[in-house]
C-alpha cells in the first residue's frame, strides 16, 4: 500500500507536467518546442499541482489518526502499518516536490507529446459516452447513486463481524480439562492416549503433550490440565480435501465420544497465549460472572452454560470451575468443648498431629538439619469415622472422642480462586466456528438477558468480543476528530465551505464498493477491514481534492461552468483510472493469498479493491454532477 501511495503522488505530478508540455508541443510545433526552455512551464505546473498534492497527502495522513489511537492487541498489530504509511507519504511528498520537478526538466526536454494508445483511447471513449449519458440525466443519476448507497448501507447489517481474522499458524493447541483431583499417573496415561488419538489423523505430523503446569511455573495448573501441541503438515501435503475447521470438528467428535467428562479447547500456540493475556483464560471468548459467594457463581454459570449449548456456532464450551477440590472439614463446636472441658489448643494439636504431623525434634546430617515429624499411622486417619475416634485430652485429665466435640464431614471445596478488579469471578468459556463472532455474542446476550443476577453480581462478555468493543469505541471517538481536521484542511485549501462539503460527498462512493466486496467474498467485517475503509477514506478525499481543483482551475481561466467540468473530467479521467488500476494490481496478491499470515491482510485488500472500483466509477460520474448542481444556480 505504501508503494502504491508513493507512485500515485509521483504519477500525479509527472502526468500534470506531461499534459502541459504536450499542449505546448502542439501549439509551438516540434522545432520551436525543442529549442525553448521548459523550466518555467514545469515550475508553474508543479506549484499549481503541488498545492493540491500537499493538502491531499496531509489529509491522508490525518485519516490515519484512528489507527494510531488503537490500544493493546490491535495497536500492536496495526500501528506499524500506520507509521509505515505516514512516513512513506511524507517521503513521497518531499520527493515529489523537490526531486521529481528536476528530473522532469532533465528528461522531458524534447519531443514531448502524447502517442496514440488504442487501449487508453477506448477506455476514454467508453467513459465519456457513459458520462454524457449520466450528465444529461442528472436527477436520475443522483437518485440511482443514492439508492445504491442506501442498498450498500442496508447490506452492511448482514455482514458478519469479528475482532481480527484468525491467522493460520500451521499448528493446533489442544487443551484438555479433566475432572479436578486427578492423579499424576492418570494424567500421564490420559496424555499418552490423547497423543495417539490426535496423531492418528493423516494431517498431523507430530504431537507433543504437557501435563500440569509448565516448567517455568507461569501457569498454576494441576495434573488435570493437559495441553497438546499438534504440529500439522503444510496444507499442500494434506491427502484429504478438507479445511482446518473440518479437521478440528473431526478431532472434537473423536475425543468427545471417547473421553467423557473431559472439556476440550482448540486453539493455536500463539493465539492461545494472546487469548490468555487478553481474557485471562484459555479460550477465545467467555461470559464472566463476578460476585462474592462461590455457590451462587457456580449456580449462575450452570444456567449460562445450559443457554450457550443451544446456540449454533458455539464450540469448546466449558466452565472454569472454582469448586471441585475434595475437603475434610472438622468444625469444632465450642459449647460441647466447654461441656467436656476440652481446650481448643489441645483439640487442634491432635488434629494437626493426626493429619499433617507435628515436629518433635530436629535431626542433623552434617550441616543440614531437618524436622522429625510425628504423625498417626494411616489406619487411624484414612476416613472421617477413624478421625472421629481420635481421643482428645480434657482439662480434668480424661479423654473424649473427637466426634463428640466436632462435626467431621467431606465436602467439595474451592480449588481455584479467580479474581478480576478485586472481585471473585467464574467464567463460561467458548469458541466460535462456522459462524461470525458478532452474531453469536448478540444471540447469547439476547438469550441470557432473562437470567437474574443477585445484587452485587454482574455478567460481562470478555475475550475477543471485549477487544472488538474497545476498538470500535475508540474509532467512534477518534474518527469524528479526524473528519473535523480533514474538513479544516479542505477549508484552508479551497477557502469556502461549499467545496469542502462536496469533496466529503466523495467518501460514500468508496464505502459502497468496500461493503459489496466484503459481502460478495463472504468476508466478515473486522478491524483489518476497518483499516481498509480508513485508507479508502483518505484516498477518495485525495482524488476529490484533485478533481475539484481541476474544475476551479478551469473556472479561473474564464471557461464556462459546463466547459470547466468537461475539461476537468477530461484531464483527470486517465490519471484516476491509471492510479486506481496500479493500486488494485498491487493489492490483488494480498487479496488472493492463502499462505500463513495472509488472513490479516486479506480483508484490508478486499475492501480497498472494491472501494477503489466504486470510487473511480462514481467519482468521475456523480461528483461532477454534484458540483454542477451546487454551483450552477450561483453562476446564473
Amino acid at each position: 500500500m505504501a508503494r502504491n501511495l508513493w507512485s500515485i503522488t509521483q504519477f500525479s505530478m509527472v502526468e500534470g507536467c506531461f499534459v502541459v508540455l504536450d499542449k505546448k508541443y502542439h501549439e509551438l510545433g516540434a522545432e520551436k518546442f525543442n529549442k525553448r526552455a521548459k523550466m518555467g512551464w514545469i515550475r508553474a505546473t508543479c506549484v499549481d499541482r503541488g498545492k493540491a498534492i500537499l493538502f491531499a497527502k496531509l489529509i491522508i495522513i490525518t485519516s490515519l489518526i484512528p489507527i494510531f489511537s488503537f490500544e493493546q492487541v490491535e495497536g500492536k498489530i496495526f500501528s506499524p502499518l500506520a507509521y509505515t504509511l505516514g512516513f512513506a507519504l511524507l517521503g513521497a511528498l518531499i520527493f515529489t516536490l523537490t526531486f521529481v520537478p528536476v528530473m522532469i526538466n532533465l528528461l522531458l526536454n524534447k519531443n514531448v507529446h502524447e502517442k496514440y494508445n488504442p487501449i487508453i483511447a477506448g477506455l476514454e471513449k467508453g467513459y465519456f459516452a457513459i458520462f454524457n449519458y449520466t450528465f444529461k440525466r442528472k436527477r436520475a443519476s443522483l437518485v440511482v447513486a443514492a439508492l445504491v448507497l442506501g442498498g450498500s448501507l442496508y447490506m452492511s447489517k448482514y455482514l458478519g463481524t469479528e475482532f481480527l481474522p484468525h491467522l493460520d499458524e500451521g499448528a493446533l493447541w489442544v487443551k484438555a480439562q479433566t475432572p479436578l483431583g486427578i492423579s499424576l499417573s492418570k494424567g500421564c496415561q490420559l496424555a499418552d492416549s490423547l497423543r495417539k488419538d490426535l496423531g492418528s489423523f493423516p494431517e498431523v505430523q507430530s504431537v507433543v503433550t504437557q501435563t500440569g503446569r509448565p516448567d517455568d511455573g507461569s501457569d498454576p495448573e494441576t495434573f488435570g490440565d493437559i495441553q497438546c501441541h499438534v504440529i500439522l503438515y503444510p496444507k499442500e501435503k494434506w491427502k484429504r480435501d478438507i479445511s482446518k475447521d473440518s479437521l478440528i470438528d473431526a478431532m472434537t467428535e473423536l475425543l468427545g465420544n471417547k473421553y467423557t467428562g473431559v472439556v476440550f479447547n482448540f486453539s493455536q500456540p500463539i493465539r492461545d497465549n494472546v487469548e490468555q493475556a487478553v481474557s485471562g483464560m484459555n479460550a477465545a471468548m467467555g461470559c464472566q460472572i463476578s460476585g462474592d459467594d462461590f455457590a451462587v457463581l457456580n449456580e449462575k454459570s450452570k444456567e449460562i452454560y445450559d443457554v450457550m449449548k443451544t446456540i449454533k456456532g458455539v464450540e469448546d464450551l466449558g466452565v472454569l470451575k472454582n469448586l471441585g477440590q475434595p475437603e475434610l472439614d472438622i468444625d469444632l463446636e465450642q459449647d460441647k468443648m466447654a461441656f467436656y472441658g476440652v481446650n481448643t489448643f489441645n483439640a487442634n494439636a491432635i488434629v494437626q498431629m493426626a493429619i499433617g504431623g507435628q515436629a518433635a525434634t530436629t535431626v542433623f546430617e552434617g550441616e543440614r538439619q531437618f524436622d522429625l515429624r510425628i504423625r498417626y499411622s494411616p489406619q487411624f486417619r484414612q476416613t472421617p469415622e477413624e478421625l472421629g475416634n481420635l481421643m482428645v485430652p480434657t482439662l480434668n485429665g480424661g479423654t473424649v472422642p473427637l466426634k463428640q466435640i466436632a462435626t467431621i464431614t467431606l465436602k467439595t471445596g474451592i480449588s481455584y480462586i479467580y479474581r478480576t478488579d478485586n472481585q471473585r469471578i467464574i467464567a463460561v468459556k467458548f469458541s466460535v466456528r462456522g459462524r461470525d463472532m458478532g452474531s453469536v455474542v448478540a444471540e447469547a446476550k439476547e438469550k441470557t438477558k432473562d437470567i437474574q443476577m443477585p445484587k452485587g453480581y454482574k455478567m460481562d462478555w470478555i475475550g475477543e468480543f471485549q477487544s472488538q468493543e474497545r476498538a470500535v469505541s475508540r474509532l467512534k471517538q477518534v474518527v469524528p476528530i479526524s473528519i473535523l481536521l480533514i474538513f479544516i484542511f479542505l477549508f484552508i485549501a479551497f477557502g469556502n465551505l461549499r467545496d469542502s462539503v462536496i469533496i466529503l460527498f466523495n467518501v460514500p462512493f468508496a464505502l459502497i464498493g468496500g461493503i459489496f466486496a466484503l459481502f460478495i467474498t463472504n468476508t466478515n467485517f473486522s478491524i483489518s477491514a476497518g483499516i481498509g475503509f480508513i485508507a479508502l477514506f483518505g484516498v477518495s478525499i485525495q482524488n476529490g481534492v484533485i478533481l475539484i481543483g481541476a474544475f476551479k482551475r478551469n473556472l479561473e481561466q474564464r471557461h464556462s461552468m459546463l466547459m470547466s467540468i468537461y475539461k476537468g473530467v477530461q484531464e483527470r479521467v486517465r490519471p484516476v483510472m491509471m492510479t486506481a488500476t496500479m493500486d488494485m494490481i498491487g493489492l490483488f496478491p494480498a487479496a488472493l493469498s492463502t499462505g500463513i499470515g495472509s488472513e490479516a491482510q486479506k480483508p484490508l485488500a478486499i475492501v480497498m479493491i472494491g472501494g477503489l472500483i466504486s470510487d473511480v466509477i462514481l467519482q468521475l460520474l456523480i461528483l461532477p454532477i454534484i458540483y454542477h448542481v451546487v454551483y450552477t444556480p450561483k453562476n446564473r
